[in-house]
């Protein structure tokens, strides 16, 4: 078994604590899928949210779906003039026997553009 890294990202339409909750939770909930990885497999994730986001934390959208007993750790990405807005990203930490190759990395709707060259 190896630790891994895999990556993701979500736009919200708006600013607005349930609205996150919806759309991270969706997030998490692609990457383990996707990966075939259960809370249990989880190391640690870090959450990043645009500045423009001030609701909630995103890491409560984690709890919220049972990933109770892992180290999540929210950040404030950059202030990039022309960057997208609305924007939570996730970098999850995994024990996996999965390749770095067959890493699925999730960037659902828009963000896809963030990462064209990994994006599922």
């Amino acid at each position: 078994m190896a630790v891994r890294a895999v990556r993701g990202a979500v736009q919200l339409e708006r600013d607005e604590a349930g609205h996150m909750d919806e759309q991270v939770s969706s997030l998490l909930t692609a990457v383990l899928g996707r990966n075939g990885l259960v809370a249990d497999d989880l190391i640690s994730i870090w959450f990043t949210a645009t500045p423009d986001l001030h609701s909630d934390f995103p890491a409560a959208a984690a709890r919220g779906i049972g990933i109770v007993d892992v180290p999540l750790i929210c950040a404030q990405e950059l202030d990039i003039v022309g960057a997208m807005p609305r924007v939570v990203r996730i970098l999850a930490h995994v024990e996996t026997y999965l390749a770095k190759s067959e890493m699925q990395h999730v960037y659902l709707g828009a963000t896809a553009a963030l990462r064209k060259d990994i994006a599922q």
